[in-house]
């Protein structure tokens, strides 16, 4: 029996209290601060929006401040205390919440609701991030666009208090899981950008080699180079059952696309004036608010068409498509630097600059070598970018489970038994069935 067994048997044999929020905690609304009353320094603060974007589950120093004066008129949540976020966008963020474990009170903006407790801060943050919570949370969130829960309804939702010492247990056992949870993903995920880096570089001198010993042609030298147009939206038949792919920046995700968020119906390429491209074509993002930092490319093996941010590639005789993806994929970075236009008020690229870019040719045959090679790369990075997300989305799972399992506890009467309780219980009644039955 472990040591999370015996404080249950020892402390609760019969059961787990269960309880309303509002029996063990107040629950009191945020102030009114906004981003704008922010501050180098001054009175912590914790704003609702960076709940979702800048806080684990527990903090203890703040990255934001107001002045003393706009503190004067805020609500503050106590050390221990949980900040709950009760506006967000969609059913699965709102009331995600932070344990408050500084040394002293912080003030807390509006759309948050503060929760003042007795019990040990991370069991309650643990249990708020529970299934058992979402459930709950599901029936009382109200809105469509913006999801929003009153914090007053907040004190009808119903939990597991079990003594301190078993709090403390659970607590102990997640905070080690959530450890090597945290550890192993970041680990998963050195390795993924570890190994992307690898293919890059390999991938780079191999192209690199090819320039002091072959052709040299600007990127415009590969093939025929257009774009395309987005019909208009407000013609549903444009759009209702359309088959014929269209590409925006959204789909520019993958190095080979396997099909389009979106279809046209041929209607729309008739009356839209669009161009369908031939299989094997090269799409590139030439305007998008992705250029600050890349420069898609992917390579399209299907017919497609194309919005006005995209420019597509199909090649001459004598350029491989694949060859023709990869030359350009490889020198992506370089050609975002020098052919990024400056000081536009939309991401974009010069187109000119970009076509005048020079890449190496070389023959047909060592064309075909060196797809051979990369396309393998490839497919290995992409196994990988499927693969060890994958593994960090299953261990996060895992953790979950694990976390659900600690805080759920099956119901009897008025107590909440967990389940190693009511597995004993029901030897118990199992046992003296048996004997009154013998007795018989």
């Amino acid at each position: 029996m472990n040591k999370l067994d015996e404080l249950i048997q020892q402390l609760c044999p019969n059961g787990v209290p269960y309880k309303r929020l509002g029996d063990v905690a107040t629950i009191s609304r945020g102030g009114n601060f906004q981003k704008k009353d922010f501050t180098e320094s001054g009175v912590p603060c914790i704003h609702y929006g960076q709940i979702y974007t800048r806080y684990g589950l527990f903090v203890n120093e703040t990255i934001t401040y107001i002045g003393e004066e706009t503190a004067q008129k805020q609500k503050f949540a106590e050390p221990n205390d949980v900040v709950m976020a009760v506006t967000s966008e969609n059913i699965e963020d709102v009331c995600k919440c932070v344990a408050w474990l500084g040394d002293g009170k912080v003030a807390v903006s509006g759309h948050a609701a503060i929760i003042h407790h007795s019990m040990n801060p991370k069991y309650l943050v643990y249990w708020l991030h529970s299934s058992s919570f979402y459930q709950q949370k599901a029936k009382i969130a109200n809105g469509t666009k913006v999801i929003e829960v009153a914090p007053a309804k907040l004190s009808d939702v119903v939990l597991p208090v079990p003594p301190l010492e078993v709090q403390h247990e659970i607590v102990r056992i997640l905070d080690t899981f959530t450890e090597l949870t945290s550890e192993l993903t970041e680990n998963l995920s050195m390795e993924l950008t570890a190994r992307k880096q690898q293919y890059e570089y390999y991938r780079n001198k191999l192209l690199d080699k090819q320039q002091s010993s072959t052709k040299i042609i600007t990127i415009g030298e590969l093939g025929a180079w257009s774009g395309g147009k987005t019909p208009s939206m407000d013609n549903s038949d444009y759009w209702e059952n359309g088959t014929i792919p269209w590409i925006s920046s959204k789909d520019m995700k993958a190095s080979t696309l396997e099909d389009t968020e979106d279809h046209i119906t041929e209607q729309a390429v008739n009356e839209s004036a669009m161009t369908v491209y031939p299989a094997n074509g090269i799409a590139v993002v030439t305007r998008s608010g992705i250029l600050k930092h890349t420069l898609p490319v992917a390579f399209v093996p299907f017919e497609t068409t194309v919005n006005q941010d995209i420019k597509m590639l199909t090649v001459y005789e004598g350029v491989l498509p694949r060859y023709a993806f990869h030359a350009i994929q490889g020198k992506s970075p370089d050609i975002l630097t020098k052919a990024k236009k400056q000081g536009g008020t939309v991401d974009s690229l010069e187109f000119k600059k970009f076509l005048d870019y020079k890449i190496p040719l070389p023959s047909l045959a060592v064309q075909k070598r060196l797809v051979e090679v990369l396309d393998n790369f490839d497919a290995i990075c992409s196994d990988l970018n499927i693969g060890l997300p994958a593994e960090i989305e299953a261990r996060k799972k895992q953790y979950e489970f694990y976390r659900d399992q600690l805080l759920t506890f099956a119901v009897q009467d008025e107590i909440v038994l967990t389940d190693r309780q009511t597995d004993r219980q029901t030897d118990r009644q199992t046992d003296r069935q048996t004997d009154r039955a013998e007795r018989n």
